[in-house]
């Protein structure tokens, strides 16, 4: 099926891969993914598919909602899991502790939180990340130029405002499918 979103991905679509091509399965085993800008259900195709292109499994969260019969079983298999919005446990402690039980173990967020247009992204992708003591590492969903442009991994550091400072200048320019 990797040839399918091959022809997909690069040759019907025409998008590219740019940044760090070397990012695998075999070099990192554990990260926080974030994707942004998350304006439009297309990035979830386009994630998909980059995840196919690039022969790397990844996991992601989602709002419960979303995996209700009949489509709840298709996000299960794509690696998805139901995020209870309204329970009162610790999330980011929660999905830090994943990264404690899998040898392997990649997560995409989008810190967004949803499509809409925000001012300032939710902050549990990082804290997971600091918990977890895995790397952040960054995709742009770049509609404009047709390209997902992949980081270095990133660790966070002790310096909250700076790291932020850092991961929204990697985004700066990109434009989402909806502007």
């Amino acid at each position: 099926m990797r040839w399918l979103a091959k022809l997909i991905y690069f040759k019907i679509l025409g998008w590219k891969v740019v940044g760090n091509t070397n990012f695998s399965q075999d070099t990192i085993k554990k990260a926080v993914i974030i994707a942004v800008p998350h304006t439009s259900w297309h990035d979830f195709h386009i994630g998909v598919l980059l995840r196919k292109v690039s022969d790397l499994k990844t996991n992601f969260v989602g709002k419960k909602e979303l995996f209700i019969f009949p489509i709840g079983w298709f996000f299960r298999l794509m690696g998805g899991a139901p995020l209870n919005r309204d329970a009162n446990e610790n999330k980011v402690e929660a999905i830090a502790k994943l990264f404690e039980q899998n040898d392997e173990y990649r997560i995409t967020f989008a810190p967004e939180g949803t499509r809409k247009k925000v001012t300032e992204w939710r902050t549990g992708f990082y804290y997971i990340a600091k918990l977890a003591k895995v790397p952040i590492i960054m995709f742009t969903l770049d509609f404009e130029n047709k390209q997902n442009k992949i980081s270095e991994p990133f660790y966070p550091t002790d310096d909250v405002d700076a790291d932020f400072k850092f991961l929204h200048s990697f985004f700066k320019d990109v434009k989402g499918k909806v502007k």
